[in-house]
């Protein structure tokens, strides 16, 4: 018997109609004031929309750091689809296995044990039950930092807007500034064996808030000195996206735990890990049900894992994130200083790891919109709300580059003259 099925064309309208009956209002919004647009296809470091027209991802929120469907990654998931996707997480299994060597090989010395995860915010909660299970029943987080939003995560994200529709959250948790060493000795000289700090190297959500140099290092220092527990959120600032593979190795640092996501995956599947030393993950090894997932560790998962390894390694892609960011940044950096001084007080960033802070949210949001008008897509920062980010990945061509800084320049100068034709008072 021949079974034959209607080929559906999805409409914009239709599906603007289906977001606001069945996912989000708000993002049906979000979606119109970017033109409606659906993104139904990718490749390398473009993304196609449904009417053809192509756009340079220079966001993805740090996702991309390889592209879009890259070959090496893409073949391992196909190879692992066509045989073993989905285990039983009862007998042995290879692909999990050679995942965590792979990922082992590439950090920092004596982090050498993993739990696999499927989003950041999962991994954040890992790294926080483990300092909890050794011991560490305070937490102390960033002001500006985001680690997520399920409710362990949420308690370390000091954000009021995020937070108060779902207080009480977890106890004993204190949000310090972030890069201010001597406001963490003291909760820490006040809560000696007791706390657990979680930070990210660099703030990406925050707006790409980079700390004053050898502040890492002296966390670390003062973590051991008051026997603290040290969790390194790497979700966005890892796998290279710095131009170091992590944000730990630009200052010689080994936390407890440190946490990977986004680019993890290879683009291509959702996958989290939180790589832990021995004795952090003692409490694991200890009962292999105290903390567990369906999909922890999954096949298909894991050849992803590989792939993206693989494909990072081989191509170079942390050298090249490190030599494009030293073109990328200064080239940002002086179009906006001779488009709109007026409008921007800052441009920051580390490989590629870009924010260009406005001078209100409303020109961020302007100049988001202005850019995709001119073909990038970029983000905006959810803890820093006047940033506009760039994480493009690290396999960005001379052309490609050349787009960027171009439609850079165009978007700026849209902006310039938007901002003078609004009336006074407002961006509204």
């Amino acid at each position: 018997m021949t079974v034959t099925q209607d080929i559906r064309v999805d409409t914009e309208e239709e599906i603007l109609g289906l977001y606001r009956a069945h996912l989000s209002k708000g993002r049906a919004t979000l979606a119109e004031l970017f033109g409606s647009h659906m993104e139904v296809a990718s490749e390398g470091n473009w993304l196609t929309t449904s009417d053809g027209e192509r756009f340079l991802n220079a966001g993805g929120y740090g996702v991309f750091i390889m592209g879009a469907r890259h070959p090496i990654v893409m073949e391992a998931v196909q190879r692992q689809l066509n045989t073993h996707p989905v285990a039983t997480r009862i007998l042995l299994e290879p692909t999990v296995a050679r995942a965590a060597e792979a990922l082992v090989s590439v950090m920092p010395p004596g982090l050498d044990r993993v739990h696999f995860a499927l989003s950041g915010a999962e991994a954040v909660e890992t790294g926080l039950k483990l300092a909890r299970a050794g011991g560490r029943k305070r937490t102390v987080s960033m002001g500006g930092g985001y680690h997520g939003k399920t409710l362990g995560a949420l308690s370390a994200t000091a954000k009021e807007v995020y937070q108060k529709p779902f207080r009480p959250l977890i106890p004993d948790v204190t949000h310090l500034p972030f890069g201010d060493a001597d406001a963490l000795e003291e909760e820490l000289r006040a809560h000696p064996g007791e706390v657990c700090v979680i930070l990210e190297p660099v703030q990406g959500e925050g707006g790409v808030i980079i700390p004053p140099r050898g502040y890492l290092k002296r966390v670390e220092e003062l973590v051991r000195a008051y026997d603290g527990f040290l969790i390194l959120d790497e979700v966005q600032s890892g796998m290279g996206r710095l131009g170091e593979w992590w944000g730990a190795d630009i200052e010689g640092i080994v936390p407890d735990v440190l946490l990977a996501g986004k680019a993890l995956g290879g683009g291509v599947v959702p996958v989290s890990a939180a790589i832990a030393t021995a004795k952090a993950f003692r409490p694991f090894d200890k009962d292999p049900y105290v903390h567990t997932a369906t999909f922890s560790g999954q096949p298909l998962l894991m050849a992803a894992v590989q792939g993206a390894i693989r494909a990072i390694t081989e191509e170079r892609l942390v050298t090249r994130a490190m030599d494009l960011g030293a073109r990328l940044l200064p080239g940002i950096a002086e179009i906006a200083r001779r488009n709109i001084p007026g409008l921007v007080v800052d441009v920051r960033g580390r490989g590629l790891l870009i924010g260009v802070e406005l001078a209100e949210p409303g020109l961020a949001g302007e100049l988001l919109i202005e850019l995709f008008n001119h073909g990038v897509v970029a983000n905006h920062s959810m803890n820093g709300s006047s940033v506009v980010r760039f994480t493009p990945p690290a396999t960005l061509t001379e052309l490609d580059v050349e787009f960027l800084l171009n439609s850079f320049d165009k978007a700026t100068l849209d902006l310039v003259a938007h901002s003078a034709r609004m009336p006074e008072g407002g961006n509204n």
